[in-house]
């Protein structure tokens, strides 16, 4: 079972949160696309949310989703969770969601070695990987020499490409990607996202 088929399963066994899709963000996530503002017809939609990439290899469980959850780790107070966490075994690589600037590389917040893409805008976030962001001609880098990653802060990187691999990096509890996704400045579920890209595969 694919990475996708598995948010289907668990969508189709969670009947409240699939009425709320269809209601809420659904219908905005089916209306707009990275990089352009204008509305898109279903045809359009299901054909556009097909091309873009699943951003981790080797996937293996969603850990913790978008909106409040007790902080794991520990104090039991509520906090709000502004991403969504994909479990993937330590070095399993990082996948682009889609085409865009690299806007940021950073590695000395909780968010550990992490690059923030922009793709018209949608700015997509990739937290706690493996490597470090090293300085050059006063050019900023992420590089991780073991997987073979190296790109510069500024650089445009396609659909699918290895950003990083699966890491321990910054506040963590276990090797995860943590995803986190913005439109126009505000934030979005990631899992809505990656359910319209579901339904897309589907209807493909």
């Amino acid at each position: 079972m694919t990475a996708l088929s598995k948010l289907g399963h668990l969508w189709r066994r969670a009947r409240f949160l699939r009425i709320a899709f269809c209601l809420g963000l659904g219908l905005f996530l089916t209306l707009h696309w990275p990089g352009s503002s204008a509305p898109a017809f279903a045809q359009d939609t299901v054909a556009f949310w097909r091309q873009a990439s699943f951003p981790v290899e080797n996937f293996q469980a969603y850990t913790s989703a978008f909106g409040y959850r007790t902080s794991p780790t520990g104090g039991g107070e509520s906090q709000f969770h502004y991403g969504l966490d994909l479990a993937a075994p330590q070095g399993s690589f990082v996948r682009n969601w889609w085409n865009g600037k690299v806007i940021e590389v950073s590695d000395h917040t909780t968010c550990g070695t992490s690059a923030v893409i922009r793709s018209g805008q949608w700015e997509h976030r990739y937290c706690h990987m493996s490597g470090r962001v090293e300085v050059s001609n006063g050019k900023r880098y992420l590089v991780d020499p073991d997987g073979g990653i190296r790109y510069e802060q500024g650089q445009d990187l396609s659909t699918g490409a290895r950003l990083g691999r699966v890491g321990m990096t910054g506040r963590t509890t276990g090797p995860h990607l943590h995803w986190m996704l913005k439109y126009d400045g505000n934030w979005v579920d990631p899992g809505l996202v990656l359910r319209a890209m579901y339904d897309a595969q589907q209807a493909g």
